[in-house]
């Protein structure tokens, strides 16, 4: 039986991925197989020596330790594109938004809603302070084409827009699936000097740190209009409030208000709803559960931000999983291992992590694995090892 610690409110479209004959769900576990979790901070927490991962029902990992994970031989999971769709609609509502002073009109009428018989008039006489242009014909960049961000263009070009895309990192898959409409932007400078609007859609890491500055607007047209829906650090609060000051900024939606933003003139700030819709928490948390379970019971990593992926079908009578150190000889090593007991490799993968600092196999076996395990933790350099 494994244990699963949840330690936020958890779609039951998720919880139920994990059967009950196999996995105990409880949020008060002390000594978890594997922790399901949101947005709690999970910084400051010591894990337990069992714990084999963690898994986010989201695609930001921004609360988790995922280096000090992997150190302790912990794979962190996160859900990409599993609520892709809901936050790709509210960005198309923060261009509209943007476009038009639908709020800054929405707030009016309410001011004047006491006003009885005189409401219709009084709108139709003021209505022109609101006014703003069509998004149809204006030019949109994307800067981030994953599971939002190609979602985003492929509307936007839906909708009339001239859309360019710029990302260097774009995976092969999701290429595959962008808008033959967007045109492919070869640096940021021709999404800042190009576009009347800029939508931002990439993970928050010290590279991308105030992508959006000073220097940046000073490249942009004037009365651009800028999307973050991505997160808060990406853009350099200080510098938009000066930019929307002179003008060069239009407007600035935000879906992570903070103090230095929050009520400002042209400033929509948004309480983070991007991912809030009952399909998006069920999506996510089926994904992170699915994860969870193909780890615990198969060793295959899916979606992980600080292991590589490892996926093999079963085969053999039973499977070992090693998370080690990525030097040389270490497969020599493990496999010696498995021979030394008179064991048959029938299938193995081995893969290693971005920085090449550590590496995960997996080897299925024929005939018993008994005390297998305990042989290769004794390897120096090896992490966790586990036979299932």
């Amino acid at each position: 039986m494994y244990t699963v610690k949840t330690l936020n409110k958890i779609s039951p479209t998720g919880l139920n991925v994990l059967d009950p004959e196999k996995y105990t769900v409880d949020d008060n576990a002390p000594n978890p197989d594997a922790i399901l979790v949101r947005s709690a901070k999970m910084h400051d927490m010591q894990f337990n020596p069992e714990l084999l991962c963690i898994a986010r029902a989201g695609a930001g990992t921004n609360n988790i330790p995922s280096d000090r994970c992997a150190d302790e031989g912990i794979v962190v999971f996160n859900t990409p594109g599993a609520n892709s769709e809901a936050v790709k609609e509210l960005a198309v509502c923060a261009l509209l938004l943007a476009s038009r002073d639908v709020v800054g009109g929405i707030e009016w009428v309410k001011s004047i809603a006491d006003k009885g018989d005189e409401v219709a008039a009084m709108v139709e006489k003021g209505k022109s302070a609101f006014v703003g242009p069509e998004i149809k014909g204006k030019s949109l960049g994307v800067i981030g084409l994953g599971a939002v961000g190609a979602k985003l263009a492929a509307a936007a070009a839906n909708l009339g827009m001239k859309v360019y895309g710029y990302d260097p990192y774009i995976s092969v898959d999701a290429a595959w699936h962008l808008s033959s409409a967007v045109i492919h932007a070869t640096d940021l400078d021709t999404i800042f000097k190009t576009c009347d609007f800029i939508s931002i859609h990439v993970p928050y890491m010290e590279s991308t740190h105030h992508l959006l500055n000073g220097d940046a607007f000073a490249k942009m047209k004037d009365g651009v209009r800028i999307l973050n829906l991505a997160r808060a650090e990406l853009v350099d609060d200080e510098a938009i409030l000066a930019a929307i000051g002179s003008g060069r900024v239009a407007c600035y939606v935000t879906d992570f208000p903070n103090g230095a933003v929050a009520g400002k003139d042209h400033v929509i700030a948004i309480p983070h709803l991007g991912a809030s819709t009952p399909e998006s928490e069920d999506n996510c948390a089926f994904m992170a559960a699915r994860e969870i379970r193909e780890y615990v019971e198969n060793g295959n990593i899916m979606n992980s931000v600080n292991m590589p992926a490892a996926v093999l079908p079963r085969t053999g009578d039973c499977r070992v999983c090693v998370i080690h150190e990525n030097v040389p000889d270490m497969i020599a090593k493990i496999t010696s291992a498995v021979s030394s007991k008179k064991l048959n490799i029938e299938n193995m993968v081995n893969a290693g992590t971005k920085n090449r600092k550590y590496a995960y196999t997996i080897i299925d076996i024929t005939g018993s694995a008994d005390g297998l395990a305990e042989e290769i933790k004794a390897i120096d350099g090896i992490i966790r090892a586990r036979v299932l």
